[in-house]
């Protein structure tokens, strides 16, 4: 059997839009920079000579349209084409600068399908890479996936491989819903093999560890961490269960409960601030029906700094959440 071709999380994700632009000509690509091919390289393709090329050479520009720097233009030009009957791709380069389209994405597009009895849908996805950014500092470097989760009306997605870029993203695209797809901004150049043909579908998390002592549920980057902390304790006979969420909203409420009720114990690890994060949710949602011991491992309630020391001190990374674990197990 033919082994799946390898590529960035970056280009699993352009490989997946490309594929979905050529399918489907009411896929379109709205935003900043994407007549280069996206800030981080992120709307790219793959040609027939095997270089990488800037999707706009392929779909032309009325299909992948670059904007001018108005991110309120931006997500409500989007919500307008969705309601038009095509399905945008809304390209916010970084989370953080998404703040400045929030109505248009909360009170309209959220909300359009409830409030007008399903006469229209918003079916788009608005791509709003979350989470660190090195040397980026407090306006760059946030995960604000927990304030999305909270609204009704939308889908959110945290993919944490290649594979996942792809699946999921083109899950994304024909969800009929408006979706929050969050890919982390020091993903990009991760590579993994990618299967195109492999369905992913949105609100089923992925057992990416098995284990027997701890479910350790987490999602995007910390993914990574927590699997990485789980070696690292399996040295000392503690085995960890490792769950990649995948999916914030739906979240895969009974694969985390099966686990936890196998466990007695869970663990919730995330990038974001631990005060009020999507993590409190999974912990209360587990005591509440598993009834086992649960704890959380967030980011402290400050700014990201910009200097490495302050910077670090925001990091879940595997460092503590082996420690958060060794702990634990061992009182």
């Amino acid at each position: 059997m033919a082994l799946t071709p390898r590529m960035t999380y970056a280009a699993a994700a352009g490989e997946a839009l490309a594929a979905a632009m050529r399918a489907d000509p009411r896929v379109v690509a709205v935003g900043e920079d994407l007549g280069r091919g996206g800030v981080f390289g992120q709307y790219r393709t793959r040609a027939a000579d095997g270089t990488m090329r800037p999707l706009q050479q392929e779909f032309g520009t009325a299909r992948v349209i670059d904007t001018p720097i108005s991110e309120a233009n931006i997500m409500g030009a989007g919500v307008g084409m969705a309601l038009a009957g095509l399905r945008p791709v809304i390209e916010m380069r970084v989370i953080d600068f998404a703040l400045c389209g929030m109505d248009e994405l909360v009170n309209q597009a959220a909300k359009n399908r409830y409030m007008f009895g399903g006469q229209g849908r918003v079916p788009l996805v608005a791509r709003m890479p979350i989470g660190l950014w090195s040397a980026s500092a407090a306006q760059h470097s946030q995960s604000l996936e927990a304030w999305f989760a909270h609204i009704p009306g939308l889908v959110v997605v945290c993919p944490a491989t290649p594979q996942d870029n792809h699946g999921l993203l083109t899950a994304a695209l024909v969800s009929g819903d408006p979706v929050v797809y969050l890919e982390h901004k020091e993903l990009w150049g991760l590579e993994g093999h990618v299967d195109a043909t492999a369905q992913v579908p949105l609100g089923r998390a992925r057992i990416a560890r098995d284990g027997h002592d701890l479910t350790l549920v987490t999602w995007s980057r910390t993914l990574h961490e927590s699997l990485a902390a789980a070696e690292a304790v399996a040295a000392e006979g503690i085995e960890v269960e490792v769950i990649d969420l995948r999916t914030l909203w739906p979240w895969d409420r009974d694969a985390v409960l099966a686990s936890c009720a196998r466990t007695k114990r869970l663990l919730v690890a995330h990038e974001a601030v631990q005060v009020a994060g999507f993590g409190a949710e999974i912990a209360a949602a587990v005591a509440e029906t598993v009834g086992c011991p649960v704890r959380r491992l967030g980011a402290p309630r400050i700014p990201v700094g910009y200097s490495p020391v302050l910077e670090a001190a925001s990091r879940v990374d595997a460092e503590k959440i082996a420690a958060c674990v060794r702990s634990w197990l061992r009182a």
